[in-house]
């Protein structure tokens, strides 16, 4: 006998009542739909008994619809109910079968169960074993790219707590008919009483060919389910394991109890069962090595002389591993005043389905989020986190999952630090080179603070990227650190802050003061520089330094070689289609005397210059005083 027969006599498929068969019967056809002659014909041992049609080995031949009828010295009886024979050939990958509820549901609950895969069947079939449940046969309905159909089975009767039932098995391949008026058509009998309790076991067809089965849910009513509280469940190290590494659920529920069942979504019966050392303590299930089996939803449940408790929550473990990270940004930044929002946007090419967000030292799943995908074929999905406290700075790292296995996901992301700056004493930000930069020189920004941080963190208004943290380097009793930003390229221009920490803690200090990198040369022409009344003047005059360009420009800066002040800049002014600003001077003190250049700029992108005029030496003559020069109408503060 086959498996895919036993499987098939274990449906216990039957249509049509069953009725006493006239005494007087001499004969009987069995017939089978698309066939124009009886299927079979038989002649009972003695009038009127029941007979009984055997195939000793399933093939796909034999799968369809069957009636029966039979002859009496009265004639011939109405055709019977049909009986549909199906035969599971394994050609199709099995179908999954959930219950909506979970596998423990409590009586006088409404219980719905879903059979669904992802092959392109085009019916499905339910079939409860140990019972006369008539099999359900629903068409598919299509949902975010699943086949699967609903199974709703109604309010659920209350029955002993005596487990899951057990799978029948094997059985021969028959079928009998009995009848008076329209004779009843079955299969092998099964257990008289309509139990509720049992295990239901789908499958996907097309036509009268199956897939394999799909996994048995098994449905238990608990004893006096309900009235206990549930246990409390968790995992460590966390619900979020790399493949192969160790896990422990721990369940703890009330005094007394005794044992302690674990439960995992899909697996009928206790997936586990732990006995405490003593009544009322908590026990821990161990995986000593995740794997993607191991991945998905678990419940645990005690059991005490009181009775049953109720299920915990849902505790979801999920696997890493399996695929290519996909990569953590923030919006607009991962520098976040206290009480502002951001969004944290997770994304690969990869077709995940969803999402996960994890923060280190957060025990549990911080967010699950369905995938969005985007018109470039990308999927992401974006977190929204706020108002922010500083309960929330820490390191935050995503992972993807594909919708046939939500549990088992992705490598992580690259670990993203979400800074919330306090309120200690802030830090100071200098540029080595200064704050003008031409591109492809070298640039090093140097942070430092008379509180000594352990370590400090660069960030770039705007910038997606990390903040970059270095370990302390003392020198003259500051604690400070150095950032080498590399070749400096258009991205290096803006504006930059940092932030000192200590080691042993995520909080950082209020941002130092914003320095602005400009970078030089990106702009292909090359202003012109002149002085009123000339260069060289008394001590008391009034200058003014005049920077032209001949392209369209509608900002100029003026530096001062060895200034550590930014650059002066002013709106530009065009008479005579002349692109120019006039930089004033007075009174001229001898600390204005220096060399000076400028350069021209667009608003629309403030942090890129053009090349530098050539440099305009300025003599002061007379007495020396330490007067600062006045800035008049200028603004040292660039695109603002």
């Amino acid at each position: 006998m086959t498996p895919t027969l036993r499987v098939l006599l274990c449906l216990g498929l039957s249509v049509g009542l069953r009725t006493p068969v006239q005494a007087e019967a001499v004969e009987y056809h069995l017939e089978k739909e698309g066939s124009l002659a009886p299927w079979k014909t038989q002649e009972p041992l003695e009038p009127g008994d029941k007979l009984m049609s055997s195939i000793t080995r399933m093939t796909e031949g034999y799968a369809g619809r069957y009636r029966c009828q039979y002859r009496s010295p009265a004639g011939w009886s109405e055709r019977s109910d049909p009986l549909e024979l199906v035969v599971i050939t394994g050609e199709y990958e099995k179908p999954s079968l959930l219950s909506q509820q979970g596998p423990i549901v409590a009586s006088g609950q409404n219980l719905s169960l879903q059979c669904r895969s992802d092959v392109g069947l085009d019916i499905f079939i339910l079939h409860k074993e140990r019972g006369r449940v008539q099999p359900k046969r629903i068409f598919l309905q299509i949902q975010t790219g699943l086949s699967q159909a609903h199974f709703p089975l109604d309010t659920v009767a209350r029955e002993p707590p005596t487990g899951a039932a057990p799978r029948s098995g094997p059985c021969s391949a028959s079928v009998r008919w009995e009848g008076e008026g329209s004779p009843g058509l079955s299969g092998p009998r099964t257990q008289e009483a309509h139990e509720e309790e049992g295990a239901a076991q789908g499958s996907g067809q097309i036509s009268h060919r199956d897939s394999l089965p799909g996994l048995s849910v098994g449905l238990r009513t608990p004893v006096q389910a309900g009235p206990l509280p549930k246990p409390t469940i968790r995992a460590e190290p966390g619900p979020v394991i790399p493949l192969g590494s160790p896990v422990t659920i721990w369940c703890q529920g009330t005094p007394g109890a005794v044992e302690y069942h674990l439960d995992k979504e899909g697996i009928p019966g206790p997936w586990k069962i732990e006995k405490p050392l003593k009544p009322g303590d908590k026990v821990m299930f161990s995986i000593p090595e995740m794997t993607e089996l191991d991945a998905g939803i678990y419940r645990c449940y005690s059991h005490s002389p009181a009775g049953w408790s109720e299920r915990s929550d849902p505790l979801e473990l999920v696997v890493t591993g399996s695929s290519r990270k996909p990569s953590l940004s923030a919006l607009p930044s991962p520098v976040v005043a206290s009480g502002g929002n951001v969004t944290l946007q997770c994304g690969s090419w990869d077709g995940f389905a969803r999402f996960i967000l994890t923060k280190e030292g957060d025990h549990r799943l911080f967010w699950a989020l369905d995938s969005q995908p985007q018109p470039s074929r990308k999927y992401q999905a974006l977190f929204p986190v706020g108002p922010v406290t500083l309960s929330y700075r820490g390191t935050f790292r995503c992972y993807g999952c594909y919708r046939n296995s939500p549990q088992v996901c992705s490598n992580s992301s690259d670990a993203l630090e979400l800074l919330v700056p306090g309120e200690s004493g802030k830090p100071s930000l200098l540029s080595q080179q200064g704050p003008i930069v031409a591109a492809g020189q070298n640039l090093t920004l140097q942070c430092r603070s008379d509180v000594r941080y352990d370590r400090f963190a660069l960030h770039k208004e705007g910038g997606w990227d990390l903040p970059q943290s270095l370990v302390l380097q003392p020198q003259a009793g500051l604690s400070q650190a150095h950032f080498p930003l590399d070749t400096v390229s258009s991205s290096h221009g803006g504006r930059y802050r940092c932030y000192g920490g200590y080691k042993l803690s995520s909080e950082w200090s209020a941002p130092s003061d914003p320095l602005d990198i400009l970078v030089a040369g990106w702009l292909r022409d090359r202003p012109s520089l002149s002085v009123q009344p000339g260069p060289r003047v008394a001590s008391g005059e009034h200058v003014t330094l005049l920077c032209q360009s001949q392209s369209p420009r509608d900002t100029f800066l003026l530096s001062k070689e060895v200034a550590a002040d930014l650059p002066l800049h002013l709106t530009s002014k065009h008479p005579a289609q002349q692109f120019q600003a006039e930089f004033s001077m007075s009174p001229v003190t001898s600390a204005h005397g220096g060399t000076y250049r400028c350069y021209s700029s667009r608003s629309t992108s403030p942090y890129l210059l053009s090349l530098p005029s050539e440099p305009l030496e300025l003599l002061v003559s007379g007495a020396a005083d330490t007067i600062s020069p006045s800035q008049n109408n200028s603004d040292p503060k660039i695109g603002e």
